[in-house]
């Protein structure tokens, strides 16, 4: 079967989350037809995993400008803009109405498999970029098919790639034989299965990013419950203590984000958890039905009973292996966006605004956007990705005028780079700066270690994901 001509064939978009929904939208808007694999059962699969967690962005950040509109003569309502949606908020009353909206250019149960230049692997430069895209996909019952687009935006996220516990990058020695005692999610502690598996429990959570403070205040509320007498959690941390460990606080342009930070301050303060400093994970020990997690300077930790590894997320990029793909060293985004997202050198402030120009790879037409295309930098916001697909729509519309008009000013924080960044004893900024000083060694947990109000925890939303 021969190739169509490429400006007869759709946009396709991988994944039917916040930034690929969108992205098809503003396609539509283009006069450009696209066409959403989602791997999931339903639009918003990954989002609905962390259902019961609350964003600290609200309504009125986390809804695309263009899907209001496509979305408002079938009488759909934004919700109060100024309120918080859980992860089932926004797959519920956004992005499915969202999707509902855009009917059968959404499909669902499709994994994409591979993704490539139609009879062109990454090798050959011979009418390469004449060539229209070729997307394998495999179908929830095992069928497979080939498909054909004239771009693509990958905007499957990585939700499916949580990073290991290990300091390093890799699993600890014995990470995996503990699997069943380990989480790389926040666990739903409404669930009764879930509660009881973390109540009277000691808890070893690993991360010092916003779902690590949302691990914490929610094991800080189990512990004051009826049944959660005894649950105690451990806070480890890769870096040291100063005053930006805990996020921006009442700094943060984000009041939930810097009330959700306060919250695990007050989990610490209070002494429902105990948080270890400079330790970074190597090896998980069983003992028994527990586990004893050690340093890589020999060090051992009490036994703990349960395990929740939260430092953060990587892109997969297996199946774009035949494309040609520029991504920074580090980071693994692209390498015109890596120095303005870099958490080792932009560990506070905003993001510089940036588009299609800086979203772009040495293969034409293939676009990284939404969470992917932060690939292992933290900051993510959902507004982010709304921005992105705006630019690179217009950009496959040939409307460059439009495509580099970005305009994104995201809101500060006083929250450092990445899970597990080491910082240097001569990049020292604890005088007032907003970066941790050289890690050290302590034990705190007693309610005198750290001031902080009594209403923080309660006051707090319970969440802490910028979203997809």
């Amino acid at each position: 079967m021969n190739a169509p001509a490429t400006i007869e064939l759709p946009v396709i978009v991988i994944g039917a989350g916040p930034a690929g929904l969108a992205a098809a939208v503003h396609l539509i808007e283009r006069g450009i037809e696209p066409l959403v694999l989602e791997a999931g059962p339903a639009a918003g699969a990954a989002v609905r995993e962390w259902s019961h967690v609350r964003l600290f962005s609200t309504w009125g950040e986390v809804v695309d400008p263009a899907a209001e509109k496509l979305l408002a003569p079938t009488g759909w309502t934004r919700p109060d803009p100024a309120t918080y949606p859980s992860g089932g908020d926004w797959a519920e009353q956004y992005l499915q109405p969202l999707a509902d909206v855009l009917g059968g250019r959404v499909r669902t149960g499709v994994q994409v498999t591979g993704v490539s230049r139609a009879g062109r692997d990454r090798i050959v430069d011979a009418d390469r970029e004449q060539q229209p895209f070729v997307v394998h996909v495999t179908h929830a019952d095992g069928r497979e098919e080939r498909l054909f687009a004239r771009a693509v935006i990958d905007a499957s996220g990585t939700w499916t790639a949580p990073s290991p516990a290990g300091a390093s990058g890799l699993a600890a020695l014995g990470e995996r034989a503990a699997a069943d005692r380990i989480t790389y999610r926040v666990p739903d502690l409404k669930e009764p299965a879930v509660r009881a598996r973390y109540a009277g429990k000691r808890t070893a959570v690993i991360g010092s990013g916003a779902s690590a403070f949302t691990a914490l205040a929610y094991l800080a509320d189990l512990a004051k419950s009826d049944d959660g007498a005894g649950t105690k959690g451990m806070w480890i941390l890769r870096r040291g203590i100063s005053g930006s460990t805990f996020g921006g606080g009442e700094a943060d342009q984000l009041p939930a984000r810097g009330a959700l930070g306060l919250a695990a301050k007050a989990a610490v303060a209070q002494g429902y958890a105990d948080a270890v400093t400079g330790f970074r994970t190597e090896v998980i020990e069983r003992d028994g039905e527990q586990l004893i997690l050690v340093a890589e300077d020999g060090r051992r930790l009490d036994p703990v009973d349960e395990v929740i590894v939260l430092t953060g997320f990587r892109p997969g990029l297996s199946f774009l292996s035949e494309i040609r793909l520029g991504l920074d060293e580090r980071l693994q985004a692209p390498v015109e966006l890596a120095p303005l997202i870099d958490p080792n050198q932009h560990s506070c402030g905003t993001v510089y605004p940036h588009g299609h120009r800086e979203l772009a790879h040495p293969e034409q037409g293939i676009y990284l956007v939404g969470m992917k295309s932060y690939g292992r930098a933290p900051t993510f916001l959902a507004m982010t990705g709304y921005e992105q697909v705006r630019s690179v729509a217009a950009a496959i519309a040939g409307d460059l005028e439009a495509a580099d008009r970005v305009e994104l000013t995201l809101p500060e924080t006083g929250v450092c780079g990445g899970a597990g960044l080491f910082d240097s004893p001569e990049s020292d900024q604890s005088g007032g700066g907003c970066c941790a000083p050289a890690p050290q060694l302590v034990q705190i947990g007693t309610p005198t270690a750290v001031t902080v109000g009594a209403t923080a925890a309660e006051e707090a939303p319970a969440g802490g994901c910028c979203g997809s």
